[in-house]
């Protein structure tokens, strides 16, 4: 049982650290930061099982990351109002080819990291885009310009 509670606790734990370090995508991170994942990794299991190295002790561990996973990922399909708590919201990042700055402060990303962004997309201007959007999964999805003006005509017809 005690091995459940500490599953338990460090997987609230987990995820309010990653919840508070922000948006980011895997490809993203830099190779320290993906060191420092799997350290995080090895304290978590170390935390969780306690030198209890047998089997029992990390399939109860696995099981109950596994079942919270569940119900997580139930209590936001079933209860809307958890999605923005459990999920985050998307952010708007440009509006109308002007950078947002208050929301790229916030969410830790410089101008370079959107014009990055943007000419990964093959987007060269940022001028270009009518909305830059930055997904509750760490991507940003880029609206341009010519593409919300063929929705609009299409939208008229």
């Amino acid at each position: 049982m005690d091995i459940i509670i500490r599953a338990a606790v460090i997987y609230l734990f987990v995820w309010l650290v990653l919840r508070a370090l922000g948006k980011r995508e895997l490809g993203e991170l830099t190779a320290f930061e993906l060191v420092l994942l799997f350290v995080i990794g090895d304290l978590v299991q170390q935390s969780i099982t306690q030198h209890d190295t047998s089997l029992t002790a990390a399939v109860m561990a696995i099981s109950t990351i596994a079942l919270l996973i569940v119900v997580q990922s139930f209590a936001v399909f079933r209860w809307k109002r958890l999605r923005p708590l459990i999920d985050g919201i998307p952010v708007v990042l440009v509006h109308d080819g002007k950078i947002i700055k208050p929301p790229l402060r916030r969410e830790r990303m410089t101008e370079e990291d959107l014009a990055e962004a943007a000419r990964a997309q093959g987007i060269a201007d940022i001028g270009d885009i009518r909305f830059a959007i930055l997904e509750s999964d760490g991507k940003i999805s880029f609206i341009t310009v010519d593409a919300s003006r063929k929705l609009d005509e299409r939208h008229m017809t």
